[in-house]
C-alpha cells in the first residue's frame, strides 16, 4: 500500500487526526468565523514548516497589515521573527485584488511562489476572493490557477476563508481538505471545536474534537474515545488480590481487590469516598506507586487529611512512592483531562490510582452524551496500563435507599461497586456501606457501618441482627 507524503503541521492533535500530518502539495481550505483560530493555526503551521527548513508564502487579501498581524503573532511561542522576511514572506495582495482583479492576484501569487521557492503558500481572505468573482465559475479558475501553480512548483496551499462554505461550494469541491473551526456556546461557556470535513486521498479521524488556544498556539485534543480504548484487557483471576487498604472491606470483597480491576465508590457528601480512597492510595511503595489524581482536594489537605486518619500519605508523597496531580473544577474540557490522567499515570509509573471524584471529570463536558464512550475508553487505557483504580461519584440525596450510579448504563464500566448513605439510628446520623457489585468473584452484600477513627475506618457488624434498616431521614429507627 503505497503512503502519500506527508507535510507535519507540528500541531500533535491535528498531526494526529490527519494521520500523520497535511498531504504534501495538496490543498486544504481551513474555514470559521472570525476568531476562530484560522490565522493563528496557519501561521503556527508556516513557523513549524520554516523550521524543518521549509519556505512559506503567506499572502493576504485583507486590508489588515502585516505589522498589525506580526504584533499579534509575536505574544505566541512559535513565533520567530528571525524567520520573517527570509523563511516566511509575507505579501499582501489586498491592492492588486481592489483594483486589478482576480487574474492579476493569480499572477502576482505565481511569481512570488517562483521567486521564494515556497513550499508552502497561505492564501487569507478567500471571502474577499468571492466577492470580486463575477461567478461561481470565476472562483473556481481562481482556486484552479492558484492550485494548478503550486503544484507545479510542489507547493502546498492553505486557503483561509470566514465563510460557511457548504459541502457544495466551489471552494470545497476543489480543494483536498477542508478543516473547519468553530466555538460554540453551551450555557455561559464557550467551547472551541476543529472538524476534519473533508480528506481527499487520506485517512482522518472524523467528528469534533476539543481545542484551545493557548500562550502556544493551537492545541488540539483528539476525542480520546476515537483513538484508545479500542483493545480489550481481561483481569486475570489467578494473579492475587490487592488491599484495598482496609481490612474490614477486604474480607467482604472476597480477600480484597481484584488487580487491574476499576471500583466505583457513590455517596453523598461526607459519606467517607475521599477517605475510603485515601486508604487505598496509602498503601503505595516505590515498586508499586500511586496517584491521586484530584479536583477537590490540593496536596496540602490530603496531607492533613493523612494525619488526621493514622495515614503516612505525607511520608508517602515526600518519598515519591505517592504522586499528587490536582486541577481546579472551574472551566475545563473533558479530553485534556482524560490525556492529563493518563500523562501522570505513565510519568509516575503508578499502579495504584485514586480518581476524586468521576463526577468532577464529568463536569468538564458540554456534551454528557459521549460519557459512556469516554469513560469506557478511559477506564479501558487504565486497564491497559496495568492499573487498579478506584474512583468516587458523588450523589446528591443524603438519604437515597435506591442510589445508583449517576447514569445507569456507566455501571456496567466498573468491577466493583461501593454504595456509601447515611441512615438515622436513634436520633444519630450514620454512616453504611454496601458492597453492591463485584464482578465475578464472590462478596459480601451485608450492610455495614462505616466509622471513621483516628487510626482510620472500620467497618463494623453493627447492622447483622437487624431484620431491616430503613435509610431515610423520616424513617423507622431499627432497634437491636
Amino acid at each position: 500500500m503505497e503512503h502519500l507524503p506527508r507535510l507535519q503541521s507540528g500541531i500533535e492533535g491535528l498531526d494526529t487526526l490527519l494521520k500523520g500530518g497535511l498531504v504534501a502539495g495538496a490543498s486544504y481550505m481551513i474555514q470559521g468565523r472570525p476568531g476562530s483560530g484560522k490565522t493563528i493555526l496557519a501561521n503556527q503551521i508556516a513557523f513549524h514548516h520554516a523550521a524543518q527548513g521549509g519556505r512559506v508564502l503567506f499572502a493576504t487579501l485583507l486590508s489588515e497589515s502585516h505589522e498589525r498581524l506580526l504584533q499579534f503573532l509575536s505574544t505566541l511561542r512559535f513565533f520567530d521573527r528571525r524567520r520573517v522576511g527570509n523563511e516566511i514572506q509575507y505579501v499582501s495582495a489586498f491592492d492588486t485584488l481592489e483594483s486589478e482583479g482576480l487574474d492579476e492576484v493569480v499572477k502576482l501569487l505565481r511569481r512570488e511562489i517562483g521567486r521564494q521557492k515556497a513550499s508552502v503558500l497561505v492564501v487569507d481572505g478567500v471571502l474577499n476572493a468571492r466577492s470580486r468573482a463575477g461567478s461561481s465559475l470565476d472562483t473556481k479558475k481562481f482556486i484552479a490557477e492558484l492550485q494548478g501553480h503550486a503544484a507545479f512548483a510542489g507547493c502546498t496551499v492553505l486557503f483561509l476563508t470566514s465563510a460557511r462554505l457548504d459541502d457544495s461550494s466551489p471552494e470545497h469541491t476543489m480543494v483536498d481538505g477542508v478543516i473547519e473551526m468553530s466555538e460554540e456556546l453551551t450555557g455561559v461557556r464557550a467551547s472551541r471545536r476543529l472538524h476534519l470535513r473533508k480528506t481527499r486521498g487520506s485517512g482522518a479521524v472524523p467528528g469534533l474534537h476539543e481545542m484551545e488556544i493557548t500562550e502556544a498556539g493551537i492545541v488540539v485534543y483528539p476525542r480520546l474515545e476515537s483513538l484508545l480504548g479500542q483493545s480489550q484487557a481481561e483481569i486475570d483471576p489467578t494473579r492475587a488480590p490487592i488491599t484495598s487498604g482496609v481490612a474490614d472491606l477486604d474480607a467482604m470483597v472476597g480477600g480484597g481487590l481484584q488487580q487491574g480491576s476499576i471500583t466505583l465508590v457513590i455517596g453523598p457528601s461526607g459519606s467517607g469516598k475521599t477517605t475510603l480512597g485515601l486508604h487505598f492510595a496509602a498503601q503505595a511503595t516505590p515498586e508499586e506507586p500511586a496517584l491521586i489524581f484530584g479536583f477537590y482536594e490540593t496536596e496540602p489537605r490530603i496531607r492533613r487529611k493523612g494525619g488526621a486518619l493514622g495515614l503516612p500519605l505525607a511520608a508517602k508523597l515526600d518519598s515519591g512512592a505517592l504522586h499528587m496531580a490536582w486541577q481546579p473544577t472551574t472551566e475545563r474540557m473533558l479530553d485534556p483531562l482524560g490525556y492529563r490522567l493518563l500523562d501522570e499515570v505513565k510519568r509516575s509509573g503508578a499502579r495504584r490510582v485514586l480518581i476524586d471524584s468521576l463526577g468532577g471529570m464529568a463536569r468538564a463536558s458540554t456534551n454528557p452524551q459521549r460519557h459512556v464512550e469516554f469513560f469506557t475508553a478511559l477506564l479501558q487505557e487504565l486497564r491497559m496500563m496495568g492499573v487498579t483504580a478506584m474512583a468516587t461519584w458523588e450523589i446528591r440525596d443524603l438519604f437515597d435507599a435506591s442510589a445508583q450510579a449517576p447514569a445507569l448504563e456507566l455501571s456496567s464500566l466498573f468491577d466493583n461497586l461501593l454504595v456509601l448513605r447515611f441512615t438515622e439510628v436513634r436520633s444519630e446520623l450514620r454512616r453504611v456501606l454496601s458492597v453492591v457489585k463485584v464482578r465475578d468473584w464472590p462478596y459480601e452484600a451485608s450492610l455495614r457501618e462505616l466509622m471513621i477513627t483516628p487510626t482510620g475506618l472500620r467497618l463494623n457488624r453493627h447492622f447483622e441482627n437487624v431484620n431491616t434498616v430503613h435509610l431515610g431521614a423520616n424513617a423507622p429507627q431499627p432497634g437491636g
